[in-house]
């Protein structure tokens, strides 16, 4: 769910495409895809075992817990990315944005038809760039409530997370700078192979 992150943490369009890819694809399917997506797809998943791992993950993770128990990481992917995308610059947080959609674009073919489906809201509402104002955190907290199986759609979720902004920040604050050199090292493992 966290989008802006993923897509942030890359280091080729074809990277970009994989991350996203990874969201809507079986596992076994990732070696249909040329090596630098795969290597995206890998990147997503070491990203999103790093987090999980993170004890500022665990301790975030308490704040959402009482209402929405299991689901609690998905919404704090989603607030760190309100956190990523304020503390970038504006017109750099837009050109990331257009970069994303057109690196899709680009790769459209070989999309699933649900991505390519998503691609079309997100970029038309460009979420991406949204996801620095509280109605666009707002409207992806919602998005999540409304795919969650067990959650009731209508939960105080985005109201928790204004309540707790400051905490939810010192977290990410802690959190992302040890998964941008994470990152980098996967990126370093990846260039051995080129």
């Amino acid at each position: 769910m966290n989008f802006l992150a993923h897509s942030y943490l890359t280091f080729s369009d074809e990277q970009i495409v994989g991350q996203f890819l990874e969201d809507f694809i079986r596992n076994s399917d990732r070696f249909l895809f040329p090596e630098k997506i795969q290597q995206g797809i890998t990147l997503h998943r070491e990203i999103d075992t790093f987090t999980d791992s993170h004890p500022a993950i665990s301790e975030a993770k308490k704040i959402f817990s009482p209402i929405v128990r299991l689901y609690s990481g998905a919404f704090v992917d989603v607030s760190f990315d309100y956190f990523l995308a304020n503390a970038l610059p504006e017109k750099a947080l837009r050109e990331h944005s257009q970069k994303v959609y057109a690196a899709l674009r680009k790769n459209q073919e070989i999309l699933p038809r649900n991505l390519i489906l998503m691609l079309e809201k997100m970029q038309k509402e460009d979420w991406l760039f949204n996801y620095h104002e509280d109605w666009g955190i707002r409207f992806s907290i919602q998005n999540v409530l409304n795919k969650a199986k067990y959650l009731e759609k209508d939960l105080p979720v985005f109201d928790v997370f204004l309540n707790n902004k400051p905490e939810l920040q010192k977290y990410f604050e802690v959190f992302f700078p040890d998964l941008l050199k994470h990152v980098a090292k996967i990126n370093s493992e990846f260039q051995k192979f080129l």
